[in-house]
This record gives structure tokens, sequence and C-alpha cells, in this order.
């Protein structure tokens, strides 16, 4: 019946101040019967005192006893009660009510009182109950009678009544001011959470423009509310972002499947003729490498991804990219490119994955030579820096656009200069470039301008010195 937070605060609120008010009538009840018995008792006590007192000085004195007699009486109509005077035998010598005079308390034993009151109907002369006290005459050493006063039960359950109605009425009071407490809740929590929990159901719908707005968010529950915001946002993004990667999937595997399946199909119906065969043969091979280097460019990122584990080992990073530029020779020639060294040191010893930083040369070289125009060159450094070596390579072709710097490290990102000039990469190196730096916990930066030219500049720990050279 009870399912939502709400309800069932304010079913342990009711039952709460349910508990509450019986509990403390329970107890105040008790406590002030007790305490009103207790007290009213003593003052009747008192005033039976005073009033053997008077018998005995009276007597003493041998003076009449009609002043006291009268003192009785009016002490009788003032407090509400009945009080009597006893012999020793227990006839009633005097009642100011009465109607008991000259009657026999029967079975009339004072000594057998274990209190100083009894409550009860006082052997049998009283319809209901009354609260009793008695007290001695005392007639120098022995004593001639007693002063008897009977309070009315009913009275001390009614006093009673008065004095609980007061708590009663308190708890009440406390219970509605409490109410506040329950308000508080509901604007500064309840109501903030509903919003946050409908906030998350339209998340799990995938409706990521929606926000959750609260006019308090300098509390956890207003942080809450900014970090599902923001998850929500980041979602936008990875679902936007898995939208592109397929479409940039498919269409980088569906051009060279297309062109393999039209050459064989050529070659099938004979529109290709014996003698060209072995020419495009050569290009269902190229576009086949195409397909493995696009295949295993996705398998690195993934790899690297997943955190395998970096090979790490000291090696001499000038020496690496000595041999990283003589392999790509070949390229360099077809348009005259040069590359230009300069090294700090004649050695740099850094302690990193060896194959990996091969490969992050490789791909930034390829793409510096790539994007060189003809008769230019290529400039190459390594510098020490604050215990890492940094490396710079830049090229002084066409540059990279302005609003697409912070794009060129996604997947299969490729600006509108790099299709034109090569339609054939993956759009992936620049991807694993950036993946391996940041694996070995390093920085790659990038500074381009259009119609100069690019700089990449990336970091590496330097080596311990007593380290081993791999014998790269």
């Amino acid at each position: 019946m009870f399912r939502t937070l709400y309800s069932k605060l304010i079913l342990g609120y009711i039952l709460y101040g349910l508990i509450g008010f019986l509990f403390v009538a329970f107890i105040s009840s008790s406590m002030t019967y007790d305490l009103l018995v207790d007290g009213q008792a003593s003052e009747l006590y008192a005033m039976a005192g005073r009033i053997a007192d008077s018998y005995s000085e009276q007597t003493v004195e041998g003076e009449a006893l009609t002043s006291v007699h009268r003192e009785m009486e009016g002490v009788a109509a003032f407090t509400g009660t009945s009080i009597w005077l006893v012999d020793d035998d227990g006839h009633i010598l005097m009642d100011t009510s009465g109607s008991r005079e000259d009657q026999l308390i029967r079975g009339f034993d004072p000594g057998a009182e274990r209190s100083s009151y009894t409550i009860g109907s006082f052997y049998g002369m009283f319809s209901s109950d009354m609260l009793s006290v008695s007290a001695p005459i005392n007639y120098g050493y022995s004593t001639g009678g007693y002063v008897i006063i009977h309070y009315p039960m009913s009275q001390v359950l009614s006093n009673t009544t008065s004095a609980l109605n007061i708590v009663y009425i308190a708890c009440i009071v406390l219970f509605l001011l409490s109410l506040l407490l329950l308000v508080i809740f509901t604007f500064s929590i309840y109501i903030p959470l509903k919003q946050i929990t409908r906030g998350a159901a339209e998340y799990a719908q995938r409706n990521f423009d929606h926000k959750i707005d609260l006019k308090n968010k300098n509390d956890e529950i207003g942080y809450l509310a900014d970090t599902l915001d923001f998850m929500s946002q980041e979602l936008a993004k990875q679902e936007q972002y898995q939208r592109e990667f397929i479409a940039n999937v498919s269409h980088d595997f569906r051009s060279p499947l297309t062109s393999i399946k039209g050459y064989l199909e050529a070659m099938l119906d004979g529109t290709i003729p014996e003698e060209l065969r072995e020419k495009y043969i050569g290009r269902v091979i190229s576009e086949t490498e195409r397909l493995n280097k696009l295949t295993e460019g996705m398998l690195t990122l993934n790899s690297l991804e997943s955190g395998s584990n970096l090979k790490r080992s000291s090696f001499d990073i000038n020496r690496t990219i000595k041999d990283v530029c003589a392999a790509n020779e070949n390229a360099c020639l077809s348009k005259n490119i040069n590359f230009q060294l300069t090294f700090e040191d004649e050695s740099e010893m850094v302690y990193a994955d060896y194959g990996k930083i091969q490969q992050v040369l490789y791909n930034l070289i390829d793409n510096a030579i790539k994007f060189s125009s003809s008769d230019s060159t290529i400039y190459i450094s390594t510098s020490v820096r604050q215990r890492k070596v940094f490396v710079s390579v830049r090229d002084t072709g066409c540059g990279i656009p302005k609003d697409s710097l912070k794009k060129i490290w996604d997947r299969f990102y490729k600006t509108d200069s790099s299709r034109g000039k090569d339609r054939r990469g993956t759009g992936l190196g620049l991807s694993i470039v950036k993946e391996i730096i940041q694996a070995h916990g390093e920085n790659i930066d990038v500074v381009s301008t259009e119609k100069v030219g690019s700089e990449f500049t990336f970091s590496l720990p330097l080596s311990d010195p007593t380290a081993q050279s791999p014998g790269a």
C-alpha cells in the first residue's frame, strides 16, 4: 500500500505521533495521579493535625469547644471535605455534614493502618471511594479520640484530568508544530528527489535533453542533480559518437569492399581483358591491405582501451627516430622531401614501450610526408626538460584548420584537406598515437596554422641511467 518514500514518511510520522502521545498519556497520567493523591493527603493530614491540636489545647484549658467546632465546619465547607470527631471506640461524636453523628464505625482500628492515608469506602461508611486521613487527639500522654478528614476521590480524579488536559494540549501543540519539519522535508528533500527520479526516468528513456531544474543546488541533492545532468550530457555525446563511429566504419569498410567486388566481377564477366588482370589483381590486393590496416588499427585502439600492459624498456629515442626516417626514405624520394634531425644529445635514453613508440613515430612521420608539399623539409627534434624527453615532428605542409584541431584525435575523423590529399587513409592514425602516449601517462600537443604547417610534440620519461638498452 505504502510504496513511495513520502507515504512511508507520512505513515512513520503518524505512528510516531500516536505512539508518542500514548506513551506520554500513560506515563503522565500515572505520575500525575500519584502526585496529586500524595499532595492532597499531605494537605489533609496537616489540616487534621491542626484541628487535633486545637481540641487538645481547649480541653487542657477547660474552655468551651464551640469555636473549634465552628472552625471544623468552616474548613470542611471551604475544602469540600467531611470532618469527623471520633472517640477511641469508633463512635462518631461529630460530623460536619451532620449525617453520621452518633454512628459506630464497625471494625475501626486506627492503629492497624500502615500508611498516612487510605483510599476506599472507609469501613463501608461511604458508597464511593474517599481519600481519608486521621490525626490523634492527645490528652497528656493518652489518646482521647481522632480527627478524621474524608476527601472525595472523584474530586482527585477531576483534578488529575484537568492537569492531564494541559499535558495533552501541550503534546498536540508540539505535534502540530512538528508538522513544520514535515513541510521543510517536503520542499527541501522530497520534491527535489522526485524531480531527480523523474529526470533519471527520462534519461533511461534516452531523453538526454531533459534538465533537472532545482532551486537550491548548494547541497548534496543539488550536487546529485548536477551529476545526473552531466551524466546525461556524456551519454548524449557517447550516443552521438557511436552513431558517427558506425557511420565512419561503414563508410571506410564499404569503399574497399565495393572496389574489390567490382574488380572481381569485372574479371569474371570478361570486362577486364586477360592481359590487364594482373594489374587489377594488384589493386584488389591493395584494397585488401587497406582493409587489413583498418582492422589492425581498430584492434590496436581496442587493446589500448582495454588496458593491455605496456612492455616498457630502456632504448635510445634518437636512434629509433633515425630508423623510422630511414624506413620512410622511399616515400620521401617521390616528393623530394628531406629530414632535418636536431638532437640535444647524441643519445637520449627513454623508458617506454619500444614497439608502440615506434608506431607513434611512424604515424606522425607518415602524416608529415603525406601533407607536405614537394621539395620541402620535415623537422624532427628531441630535447630534455625536467626528467622528460620531448619529441617534436614539424612539417611545412597545408596545416590543419582551426575548427578541426580538437577533432583530429577522434576516430575516423578526416579534415576536408586530408580527404582531398589521401582518401585511402583510415582516420585512426592520430587516435592510435594519442592512446599510446596517454597509456604511458604522458601528453601530446599540436600547433598548426593553415598553409604554414603543423607541429606535433609528445613527451616520454627519461630512463634510469643504469638501465640497459634493448639494442634497438
